[in-house]
Protein backbone atom coordinates (compact mmCIF):
# COMPACT_ATOMS: atom_id res chain seq x y z
CA UNK A 1 0.00 0.00 0.00
CA UNK A 2 1.25 3.30 -0.88
CA UNK A 3 2.37 5.79 2.29
CA UNK A 4 2.54 9.52 2.42
CA UNK A 5 3.29 11.83 5.10
CA UNK A 6 0.86 14.19 7.04
CA UNK A 7 1.53 16.92 9.71
CA UNK A 8 -0.59 17.16 12.75
CA UNK A 9 0.02 18.76 15.82
CA UNK A 10 2.52 17.04 18.15
CA UNK A 11 -0.69 16.96 20.77
CA UNK A 12 -3.01 14.85 18.42
CA UNK A 13 0.28 12.24 17.63
CA UNK A 14 0.85 12.03 21.28
CA UNK A 15 -3.20 11.15 21.33
CA UNK A 16 -3.01 9.02 17.99
CA UNK A 17 -0.16 6.82 20.12
CA UNK A 18 -1.73 6.37 23.06
CA UNK A 19 -4.73 5.18 21.72
CA UNK A 20 -2.75 2.76 19.19
CA UNK A 21 -0.38 1.31 22.25
CA UNK A 22 -3.96 1.04 24.52
CA UNK A 23 -5.25 -1.34 21.08
CA UNK A 24 -1.78 -2.95 20.31
CA UNK A 25 -2.66 -1.85 16.50
CA UNK A 26 -0.01 0.51 14.39
CA UNK A 27 -1.08 4.26 14.13
CA UNK A 28 -1.15 3.95 10.59
CA UNK A 29 -4.08 1.52 11.13
CA UNK A 30 -5.97 3.33 13.83
CA UNK A 31 -5.85 6.73 11.92
CA UNK A 32 -6.95 4.95 8.61
CA UNK A 33 -9.81 3.63 10.64
CA UNK A 34 -11.00 6.70 12.11
CA UNK A 35 -10.86 8.19 8.65
CA UNK A 36 -12.62 5.98 7.68
CA UNK A 37 -15.36 6.60 10.41
CA UNK A 38 -16.07 9.97 9.77
CA UNK A 39 -16.35 9.62 6.09
CA UNK A 40 -19.23 7.33 6.88
CA UNK A 41 -20.38 9.76 9.97
CA UNK A 42 -20.46 12.61 7.46
CA UNK A 43 -22.38 10.70 4.67
CA UNK A 44 -24.78 9.35 6.90
CA UNK A 45 -25.18 12.70 8.42
CA UNK A 46 -25.63 14.08 4.79
CA UNK A 47 -28.06 11.48 4.40
CA UNK A 48 -30.27 12.50 7.05
CA UNK A 49 -30.23 15.51 6.36
CA UNK A 50 -31.50 14.75 2.93
CA UNK A 51 -34.61 12.63 4.20
CA UNK A 52 -35.20 15.86 6.22
CA UNK A 53 -35.48 18.23 3.34
CA UNK A 54 -37.61 15.01 1.46
CA UNK A 55 -39.56 15.25 4.76
CA UNK A 56 -40.18 18.79 5.03
CA UNK A 57 -41.57 18.85 1.26
CA UNK A 58 -45.76 16.84 1.91
CA UNK A 59 -46.20 16.33 -1.91
CA UNK A 60 -42.11 15.27 -2.16
CA UNK A 61 -42.39 12.73 0.79
CA UNK A 62 -46.54 11.56 -0.61
CA UNK A 63 -44.16 10.18 -3.75
CA UNK A 64 -41.10 8.90 -2.08
CA UNK A 65 -43.14 6.82 -0.03
CA UNK A 66 -45.37 5.82 -2.88
CA UNK A 67 -42.33 4.50 -4.33
CA UNK A 68 -41.46 2.24 -1.88
CA UNK A 69 -44.52 0.75 -1.65
CA UNK A 70 -44.76 0.21 -5.19
CA UNK A 71 -41.27 -2.16 -4.48
CA UNK A 72 -42.76 -4.09 -1.65
CA UNK A 73 -42.49 -7.73 -2.40
CA UNK A 74 -39.88 -7.52 -5.07
CA UNK A 75 -37.04 -7.55 -3.23
CA UNK A 76 -37.22 -11.17 -2.60
CA UNK A 77 -38.30 -12.00 -6.41
CA UNK A 78 -38.37 -15.70 -6.15
CA UNK A 79 -35.32 -16.31 -4.18
CA UNK A 80 -36.75 -17.82 -1.23
CA UNK A 81 -36.04 -21.03 -2.43
CA UNK A 82 -32.29 -20.01 -2.55
CA UNK A 83 -30.62 -22.50 -0.56
CA UNK A 84 -28.13 -19.33 0.95
CA UNK A 85 -30.97 -17.90 2.44
CA UNK A 86 -31.96 -19.35 5.75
Amino acid sequence: MATTTVKIPTEAHAMLAELAAAQKRPMSALLADLIERERRRVFLEGLNADFARLRADPAAWTDYQAEVTSMEGTMMDGLEDDPWVE
